[in-house]
């Protein structure tokens, strides 16, 4: 069960009460929400609505609590004049790995003439092998942050560590948490200090469940701005990087409030299915997309293979434009 505080509550004496009431609490971030575990099945919610400090009761019965679509209709992030849920479609837009200060000038560029409200691009890169390109670092996110504020761009790269965390942070919009980090939950739990978005992306193997629970950690330390990002899963398929799972989207979007973007460049790993799968993403409801885009896909440094180039992006986002106008009419 979760109980909503009324404003100015001294919420530190009701979670005694509720101690001195057998009942264990646990008061999430610096919200007025306090979860409550103990509470026997046959106790009326009506005893608890009737307390003068309760604003509102909510029977959870997910594992995971504030995320939970019980708690809230939807969450609506907005960051630079962008809005990310909603009713607004936002498209991230960039490479997987920072080269230059060209590469990201271009990208952002390209980004802000197609309509594109975010710019991605990795400083720093888990890369399965350790011999292939690990990014630029720090001075890559200089990079990253003075293209974005030139179109006035929301800026996106992955921090790997908690170490790196607060780094990021100082030059970059919305923090990305890897596929690779969905569990490192030590991470997610500094991350639920920072103001910064979240985008979190779903483990090569993780369910719904496990990625709400992961985003659950970082809205419980005490950040709500978490964006979900599908980006494929691994099952027996070879012939794609994954297997994009679009059943994701209209599911999530009956578990959580948290807005959803699609990744189809890692979610195929082949660039020829990154516009159908766009395409396919909009139409399922998705809240927007995370595409890899390059000057020149061949000659990137890292995921040559599921890079698009400028006019295959100015087609996506054509297109893409025209499903979501219908899906919104």
């Amino acid at each position: 069960m979760m109980i909503e505080l009324k404003p100015h509550t001294d919420r530190f004496a009701f979670i005694e009460r509720l101690k001195w009431m057998g009942l264990e609490a646990l008061v999430v971030g610096e919200h007025r929400l306090i979860i409550v575990r103990g509470v026997d099945k046959n106790v009326h919610l009506e005893r608890f609505i009737a307390l003068p400090e309760v604003a509102a009761v909510l029977p959870v019965k997910e594992k995971f609590k504030l995320a939970s679509k019980a708690v809230k209709g939807q969450t609506i992030i907005q960051i630079k004049g962008k809005t990310i849920g909603g009713s607004e479609l936002f498209i991230i837009a960039g490479p997987c790995s920072i080269e230059s200060k060209e590469q990201m000038d271009f990208c952002a560029e390209l980004a802000h003439a197609q309509g594109a409200g975010g710019l991605r691009g990795g400083a720093f890169k888990p890369r399965t092998s350790p011999y292939e390109f690990q990014g630029m670092g720090e001075e890559g996110l200089k990079i990253l942050r003075d293209a974005g504020a030139k179109y006035n761009l929301v800026t996106v790269s992955e921090v790997m560590d908690a170490s790196q965390i607060d780094m990021v942070a100082s030059y970059v919009d919305i923090l990305q948490v890897g596929a690779r980090n969905m569990h490192n939950f030590s991470l997610l739990k500094e991350l639920g200090r920072v103001k910064n978005p979240i985008l979190l992306k779903r483990g090569f193997a993780a369910s719904y469940q496990d990625l709400l629970l992961a985003a659950e950690y970082i809205i419980s330390a005490g950040n709500p701005n978490v964006i979900l990002c599908e980006r494929g899963i691994r099952t027996f398929e070879t012939h794609t990087r994954n297997t994009l799972d679009l059943n994701a989207v209209p599911a999530l979007k009956e578990l959580t409030h948290l807005p959803i973007l699609v990744d189809p460049s890692h979610g195929t790993g082949r660039r020829s299915m990154v516009l159908p799968m766009a395409r396919a993403s909009i139409a399922a409801g998705a809240d927007g997309l995370a595409v890899e885009v390059h000057p020149n896909p061949d000659r990137a440094l890292t995921d040559a293979a599921q890079t698009i180039g400028p006019e295959a992006f100015a087609v996506m986002m054509r297109e893409v434009r025209k499903i979501h106008s219908c899906l919104e009419a």
